[in-house]
């Protein structure tokens, strides 16, 4: 999972490197790092923002930040990492958008997050370009089969994108 986690650190040197060892030592890969050397908060600390992934251990990690001086103000777990973009085609309106978003989002493990329609005229087929996003790899092929057998329900024609091989 992908965790943005934002901490204080003293003014004093080898804080970045006492801050970060603890996440690679949990088996963290960092993704980045936002140092505000210049900025000071209210207790007078410099604020850093670090975003990782790591699989579990997140609480014994809080915790060993902690022992070592390094104050945890908050994080969150970015959940939805992938993404992609279908189309629908056919009577959309007529078979309840809503409907098909709600199914969606009601899986916990996808969310429709971008909906963008054409509706030609009232009797005519219309489109929706609609973006996803998911857990995972794994959730978003979910979130596919789910919505194609929606879009067969509703008799919607469904365009998904090109799946490529990463290299």
């Amino acid at each position: 999972m992908r965790i943005t986690m934002d901490l204080e650190l003293k003014d004093i040197p080898g804080q970045l490197v006492k801050a970060l060892e603890p996440i690679s030592d949990a088996g963290g890969n960092i993704v980045s790092v936002v140092h505000h050397h210049e900025q000071r908060t209210n207790r007078g600390t410099i604020p850093l923002q670090v975003v990782f992934d790591i699989e579990d251990g997140l609480g014994a990690l809080k915790e060993k930040l902690e022992s070592r001086g390094i104050k945890v103000v908050g994080f969150n777990q970015l959940r939805l990492l992938e993404h992609k973009t279908v189309v629908l085609v056919g009577h959309i309106i007529h078979s309840d958008i809503r409907d098909t978003i709600e199914q969606i989002d009601s899986t916990g493990y996808a969310e429709v997050v971008d909906l963008a329609m054409s509706m030609p005229g009232i009797s005519l087929k219309s489109s929706a370009r609609i973006g996803i996003n998911a857990a995972g790899k794994e959730e978003m092929k979910k979130a596919i089969r789910l919505l194609r057998s929606i879009a067969k329900e509703k008799d919607l024609l469904l365009i998904e994108p090109i799946e490529t091989e990463e290299m």
